[in-house]
C-alpha cells in the first residue's frame, strides 16, 4: 500500500512570509520560490565559517517510509549496505541508482527504527524518488511497507557554524554536545518553541551544525526565535552554494545526474562489498573497466575576475579535456573555484589548465577536494 501527500511540487517555501520580512531576495530552485539570499550572500557564507547561521532548506524532499518490508526495500536500491545502519542515525550520504549505476539521486536516510525510515532528497527528484519507491514495492511484491511524501506537511531548516552548538544549546535549555555527527533525536521540546519532529547533528556546509525537521507552525517559530532572539544571521541559497563548492559536495543536476556514476564523481556513496542492489552490476563494470572523465576542482588565478559557469569548456592550449559543472567565488580564498570533469589522462593535481567562454580563456589550476581544510 502506498500513499502519497501532496503530489504536486511545493510553489513556495513554507517560511516565505519571514522571509520577506527578513527582505530577502527571492527565487526559483527547483519549482520553489525561496530566499536566494538577505541582501549580502558573501556575508552569510563568512558568518557561516565564522559563527553561525540559519537557512531554510524546506525545498527538500521528506519521505517516510515504513512497514516490516521497509528495509528490505531500501537495501535493494540504496547502493550502501544498511545492514552498517543504527537506530536514530542518519546514514549516508548514499543514494538510489538507475540499473546503469547512474545517479537517480543522492539521499540521506534517517533510521527510527528497523521498521521506519525518513528519507531526504534533493528537491528536483522528489516526485521521482517517490515514483521510483512505489514502482519496486511492486517489482518486489512487498506487502508490509507504506511510503508518504510529508515534505508539504513539514519543514526543514538547517542551523550552521562554529556558534551552533552553542546557539541550539541554549534554545533546547539541555545539553547537546552529547548529540554526535549525524546522529539525530526524535520528538524533541524546545520549551519556547514546541516539539520537533527531528533534530541531527548535519549539515551541507563543512561547519558543525543542526538541521530540523518539524510541523510548519514549529519550525516557523523556530527560525523566527533564532533571527529575533539570538541575532542569528538568516542565509539563502546563494550562500549554501558557495558554501558547497568551498567543500567540493556535489549537487543534483550539475555534478551528478542520470547519466554519471559515482565512479566518475568520486563519491563514494556505495559500498564495494555490498551485493544484490539496483546498478551494482554496471558500478562494477565500471570499477574493472576504468573511467574516461572524472570530477576534480579548478583553483582560477587569483585577482581574475571571473566566475567559472556550468558548461565552460577545460582546456590545455587548444586542445579540450573537460567541462565545468560549477562554479563561484569563494569569499574564504579571495578567488574563484569550480568543479568540473576533466579526461583521466590529464587529471593531476597543480596542472595549469585554461577555462574558455566566447573566445576569452582564463587560467586555472586542477586541485582535489575539499578546497579549504576544516
Amino acid at each position: 500500500m502506498t500513499t502519497l501527500y501532496g503530489c504536486n511540487l511545493v510553489k513556495e517555501s513554507p517560511l516565505i512570509d519571514i522571509q520577506k520580512e527578513l527582505n530577502a531576495t527571492i527565487g526559483e530552485f527547483a519549482g520553489v520560490k525561496t530566499a536566494l539570499d538577505y541582501g549580502d550572500p558573501i556575508r552569510e557564507h563568512i558568518e557561516t565559517r565564522k559563527s553561525v547561521t540559519v537557512f531554510d532548506i524546506s525545498h527538500m524532499g521528506r519521505i517516510h517510509v515504513v512497514g516490516k518490508d521497509s528495509h528490505k526495500l531500501l537495501n535493494y536500491l540504496i547502493a550502501k549496505d544498511l545492514e552498517k545502519s543504527r537506530d536514530f542515525s542518519m546514514f549516508g550520504p548514499t543514494a538510489f541508482l538507475n540499473e546503469k549505476g547512474g545517479f537517480k539521486d543522492d539521499v540521506m536516510l534517517y533510521r527510527i527504527s528497523i521498521d521506519e525510515w525518513l528519507i531526504v532528497c534533493n528537491a528536483v527528484n522528489r516526485s521521482k524518488i517517490y515514483t521510483w519507491l512505489v514502482q519496486w514495492i511492486d517489482k518486489l511484491k512487498l506487502n508490509d511497507v507504506k511510503v508518504h511524501d510529508v515534505t508539504e506537511k513539514l519543514a526543514m531548516i538547517a542551523v550552521q557554524g562554529p556558534r551552533a552548538l552553542e546557539v541550539m544549546t541554549r534554545i533546547a535549555q539541555k545539553p547537546l554536545e552529547n548529540l554526535k555527527p549525524l546522529q539525530f533525536l526524535k520528538d524533541m521540546e524546545f520549551p519556547e518553541i514546541g516539539r520537533v519532529f527531528i533534530i541531527s547533528r548535519s549539515g551541507w556546509t563543512g561547519e558543525d551544525g543542526f538541521e530540523v525537521i518539524g510541523d510548519v507552525d514549529t519550525i516557523r517559530k523556530l527560525f523566527r526565535y533564532l533571527v529575533t532572539e539570538f541575532n542569528v544571521i538568516p542565509a539563502g541559497l546563494i550562500a549554501r552554494d558557495s558554501l558547497r563548492i568551498e567543500m567540493g559536495y556535489c549537487l543534483y543536476d550539475n555534478e551528478i545526474h542520470e547519466d554519471i556514476t559515482p565512479i566518475e564523481a568520486r563519491y563514494w556513496v556505495f559500498d564495494e562489498k555490498k551485493r544484490g542492489y539496483v546498478g551494482e552490476e554496471a558500478i562494477r563494470r565500471k570499477l574493472r573497466e576504468g573511467v574516461e572523465m572524472v570530477r576534480y576542482g579548478l583553483r582560477v588565478k587569483k585577482g581574475i575576475r571571473f566566475i567559472p559557469r556550468k558548461g565552460y569548456r577545460i582546456l590545455i592550449e587548444d586542445v579540450e579535456i573537460g567541462y565545468v559543472t560549477s562554479g563561484t567565488y569563494s569569499p574564504i580564498l579571495d578567488r574563484a573555484i569550480a568543479q568540473g570533469y576533466i579526461n583521466v589522462r590529464y587529471a593531476l593535481p597543480g596542472l595549469r589548465v585554461l577555462i574558455e567562454i566566447r573566445g576569452k580563456t582564463f587560467e586555472a589550476r586542477i586541485t582535489d577536494f575539499p578546497f579549504i581544510q576544516k
